[in-house]
């Protein structure tokens, strides 16, 4: 069956197995495309680095529907998602343990709760991946043309061009990528930083430039604040931690030992990302600030703790800059991620395939193809994606923090009840955001993404049935019979006499027992086609290479038709055991020069593949 160790025929599954992490450091021909601790929070941190943008925005447009009495709530309800934030991080740390292949949420499902809900996780994780690669690159491009606003008609392009800029990178490698990636990152956190440090040291804001003229979103008269707006800005604050998975699902792409290097970035994500959101929402509450609109409250934190000027604009500039290369987080995750779900037959084989610096090409290329679609649907309007955006990641962190609930109880090992009852109030927390977020951002489009949760469930069941199947009928898992000799025939398509023919001719008798060479003979009243069919047929006297040359007639004009008729026929009359076609052609050494050919091999290939169980095979003759 599929999945056992028996061996498989070329391209019906090509994984990279590696060796497993011994945890001992030792150095290998890959290693340099392998990620640091510091390339890992390059590469894989871009996403929650960013949502430091939003997040604290997110809480305080939502308290301020209670006024500023609301608003006073900011801190208490952004330490609750720094709890969770913490809980996530422990139990992160541990997934990366005991799974040091990588796969996050699907992993761990796959392992303690069934093959459906490691599926469901799955899907959730490939949303939210797609969804934070359009959501970071219309919200830099958003940020780019509210400084410029000339450029906002062509936001669009904008968003396709920086999402082509961030494919190319991660086509290089996912450790290039983090070199790219990493002084931006780095000057986006110490900006960040600055402002919280400046902003603890000053009594007033130090200049209130950027809000001045901007209407206030504050509601009038609102001081009460219920459960549900909490639950509300609870919800919409948790934004900030989409990517925080992103570690646990790449861990392959670290440099060994992978599993320590791994758990120490996803502690650094973590302290880096809970420091940032309490030190702002401690800041939002000493400045007084709310929600003004046209001016982010980022950008409100810059003017009041750095004043309007460059330390200003470095943060907006870095923001700029960061929001649109955090989609790389989904390029360092989704491609591991889809790398797992083709090995188990989930997805096509083809995206278990790596390419030159370890790079899982064609996971690259989907995420890349499925973003622009996103981007050209939404006309790169940002505010169409955000209420989609983190609802795949809680149903994923979820069925994580359940899984791991039923790890720890089965293997019962030291202080196994209190990890389990961290990553239970874990899974409660999640639980309760994922509820909560939907149905507040269901009409909001919410409905899409509970749509296509099932669907892509769906498409995984039907891929594995597929590859079930073909298992089957290529005998997987079981010995095969013994090899026997069949009566075969090789037949070569020819049109002309050339060194090609003698080389396929060759290359044919050598193949199998019985060799011939067929050419279709036009019998339309066209003189020409009578005169080349002449011509063939007298030379083919003169050379006399010892194989017969048969003429299949055909009143049409036509070429793969004809053969694969003929190549049925014998089949069936001559009862054949195995029939080999080998079509012979030039491989021009100019790429250009392919523009000169005829093409006659590409229908006879086609034809015969369509129509025949013939096994077709193209001899190339390089020009």
């Amino acid at each position: 069956m599929p999945g056992t160790d028996m061996e498989r025929p070329a391209g019906f599954l090509a994984v990279d197995e590696e060796p497993p992490d011994t945890g001992a450091p030792h150095e290998d021909a890959h290693s340099r495309d392998k990620l640091t601790v510091l390339g890992g929070l390059a590469a894989l941190s871009l996403d929650a680095m960013a949502s430091v943008a939003y997040g604290p925005e997110s809480i305080v447009l939502v308290l301020a529907a209670a006024g500023a009495y609301g608003l006073g709530f900011t801190l208490p309800v952004t330490v609750a998602i720094a709890v969770l934030l913490a809980v996530l991080v422990a139990s992160y740390r541990q997934v990366i343990a005991a799974f040091p292949d990588g796969g996050g949420s699907y992993a761990v499902a796959k392992a303690h709760l069934g093959r459906r809900a490691a599926l469901t996780a799955a899907a959730s994780l490939v949303i939210d991946y797609i969804l934070n690669v359009a959501v970071s690159v219309t919200a830099g491009v958003a940020a780019l043309t509210s400084a410029v606003p000339e450029l906002y008609d062509q936001r669009v392009w904008l968003c396709l061009g920086v999402l082509a800029l961030v494919t190319a990178v991660n086509l290089r490698g996912v450790a290039e990528s983090a070199r790219w990636f990493m002084a931006p990152t780095a000057v986006f956190v110490l900006s960040i930083l600055a402002i919280i440090v400046a902003g603890l040291f000053r009594s007033a804001p130090a200049s209130t430039a950027a809000a001045a003229g901007h209407a206030s979103s504050l509601a009038d008269n609102a001081t009460t604040v219920g459960a549900l707006l909490l639950l509300k800005a609870f919800a919409a604050g948790c934004s900030a931690l989409t990517g925080v998975e992103a570690v646990a699902n790449a861990v392959p792409s670290f440099r060994t030992p992978r599993v320590r290097r791994a758990q120490h970035t996803e502690v650094a994500l973590g302290a880096l990302l809970g420091v940032m959101l309490i030190g702002l929402a401690v800041l939002i509450g000493r400045f007084h600030l709310q929600p003004v609109e046209g001016v982010t409250v980022l950008a409100q934190l810059a003017d009041a703790s750095l004043g309007h000027g460059f330390g200003f604009y470095l943060v907006q500039f870095s923001t700029v800059i960061l929001l649109g290369l955090a989609a790389n987080t989904s390029f360092g995750g989704l491609p591991v991620l889809m790398h797992l779900l083709a090995r188990d037959n989930n997805l096509p084989h083809v995206f278990a395939l790596r390419a030159d610096h370890q790079v899982h090409r064609h996971g690259v290329l989907f995420l890349s193809l499925a973003s622009a679609v996103l981007l050209v649907g939404s006309g790169g309007d940002v505010n169409s994606l955000v209420p989609l955006f983190s609802i795949g990641v809680f149903v994923g962190f979820t069925i994580c923090q359940v899984g791991m609930v039923r790890h720890w109880k089965g293997e019962r090992g030291s202080g196994w009840r209190g990890k389990a009852l961290l990553n239970g109030f874990g899974a409660v927390l999640t639980g309760t955001a994922t509820v909560v977020v939907t149905g507040t951002k269901f009409t909001e489009g919410a409905w899409g993404i509970c749509l296509a949760l099932p669907l892509l469930v769906a498409l995984f069941e039907l891929v594995h049935r597929s590859y079930d199947r073909i298992g089957e009928r290529l005998e997987l898992g079981r010995l095969p019979g013994p090899v026997t000799r069949q009566r075969s025939l090789v037949l070569v398509p020819v049109t002309a006499i050339s060194r090609l023919t003698r080389d396929a001719l060759t290359a044919a008798v050598s193949l199998g027992d019985e060799v011939m060479a067929v050419t279709v003979v036009h019998t339309s009243p066209d003189a020409e086609d009578r005169q080349a069919a002449e011509a063939l047929r007298r030379d083919w006297e003169l050379w006399e290479p010892g194989v017969p040359l048969v003429e299949v007639p055909d009143a049409h004009r036509r070429l793969g038709a004809p053969l694969a008729a003929y190549v049925n026929e014998l089949s069936v009359e001559r009862s054949y055991e195995r029939i080999t076609v080998l079509i012979p052609e030039v491989e021009p050494a100019k790429f250009w020069q392919r523009a000169l050919q005829n093409q006659r091999g590409a229908v006879i290939d086609r034809a015969l593949r369509r129509r025949t169980d013939a096994a077709v095979c193209r001899l190339r003759l390089r020009m």
